[in-house]
């Protein structure tokens, strides 16, 4: 390790993680208290190079929300709309499948789908536009649904969840997106998603969903009325989860935009306390191979700093993004992948494209004759393949 892990504040802590020995609650909690940004990056980079190396990622993806129509009306959300708004929207199946023929001719491999709690659209809906989806090139991986969204479509129709996903899979479910977790605190949810799944069911779905082979992805909303234990407690039922079924690829804190809602925050996440959680993450999560510093709330400057405080990962190329606009986010709807390219080799990283699974499709290297080219790796073709 370098000087400042050495010789700083936290010395013994890296010695601890150098270890492999796992860092506890009040570890986590004593890196929450350090303000010495270095120290923690030191630390965050340390375990983010021995797991990943030098390598940072992407994803050619787009994202598809297929209804804001939603029954809950969550505090803290600026993209639910209900059936008698203006702005509210419902996608036919066509309209979702031209959506998916513009992205694939942009190259994706990855289409991420989620949406409100419909009032009324029936299971054979989602069925429909998965089987739909998939006829369009079968490598296409399909990441939808959040897991408050598969217990609706049981209450509808009357299934278990464990129904409702073995449908969903039989029809092209390919993996579930890890939002929805929010914070797990069930008094912190109660005041900024009052009526959402609580933090058990949101885990025994994607238990459940890991149980038959699935794999998942998992978040953190931080950054609005919770504390630093709540945060703490929140990566730790993550961390327990993942020791039981090894089913998340990824983790993905999401910093809270306070905007056109109804959860008051003065002060939301600086770019200090953003990085901090980031870093902090990333070492208490260490069952969890990769971290993303998702470009979209961050800001892509900001991203590329993440790279260095334990993200390996900068999510997608997107092509339209509505949940953290209509929050507030003011950066764009998209990314291309030469700008994902730029941003990582800016960053000091080796830039890869990926798969759903973090698994590396094709990077870019820097020499004499081929600067800026891309070059694949011997598994391309595998890791375009669907789970």
């Amino acid at each position: 390790m370098n000087l400042i892990a050495q010789k700083g504040p936290l010395a013994d802590l890296y010695e601890k993680v150098e270890s492999d020995k796992r860092i506890t609650d009040d570890d986590a909690m004593r890196l929450f208290e350090c303000r010495d940004l270095n120290a923690l990056a030191a630390l965050a980079n340390f375990v983010r190079e021995k797991k990943v190396g030098d390598r940072a990622s992407f994803i050619v993806n787009r994202y598809i929300n297929y209804s804001n129509y939603c029954i809950l009306s969550c505090q803290f959300c600026s993209f639910a709309r209900k059936k008698r708004d203006d702005d509210g929207f419902e996608l036919t199946t066509n309209e979702i499948v031209a959506k998916a023929k513009e992205a694939l001719a942009l190259g994706v491999t990855e289409l991420h789908i989620v949406g409100g709690l419909h009032p009324s659209l029936p299971l054979s809906y989602y069925t429909d536009m998965l089987k739909s989806l998939k006829s369009l090139d079968a490598k296409l991986h399909l990441k939808c649904f959040t897991a408050v969204e598969i217990l609706h479509l049981g209450r509808l129709s009357k299934k278990s969840p464990e129904e409702i996903l073995k449908e969903l899979r039989d029809s092209g479910l390919d993996s579930l997106t890890g939002g929805g977790a929010e914070i797990f605190s069930s008094k912190i949810r109660g005041q900024i998603a009052k009526g959402k799944e609580t933090a058990e069911e949101w885990a025994d779905i994607h238990r459940a969903w890991h149980r038959m082979g699935g794999r998942s992805t998992c978040t953190m909303l931080f950054g609005h009325v919770e504390n630093l234990n709540d945060r703490v407690d929140h990566l730790r039922r993550l961390r327990a989860l993942q020791d039981e079924t090894n089913g998340f690829t990824g983790f993905i804190p999401l910093p809270y935009h306070p905007e056109n809602n109804a959860v008051p925050v003065d002060h939301p996440p600086t770019g200090f306390d953003i990085l901090r959680t980031i870093a902090i993450s990333r070492v208490y999560l260490d069952n969890i191979d990769h971290l993303t510093a998702y470009w979209v709330g961050l800001g892509l400057p900001l991203a590329q700093v993440a790279l260095s405080y334990g993200a390996d990962d900068l999510h997608g190329t997107i092509e339209e993004e509505h949940i953290f606009h209509m929050a507030g986010a003011d950066g764009p709807q998209a990314q291309t992948e030469a700008a994902m390219v730029k941003a990582i080799r800016e960053a000091g990283r080796v830039p890869v494209q990926r798969n759903s699974f973090y698994e590396p499709i094709k990077e870019w290297t820097e020499s004499a004759d081929s600067i800026g080219q891309s070059v694949p790796i011997k598994v391309l073709q595998d890791n375009l393949a669907t789970a």
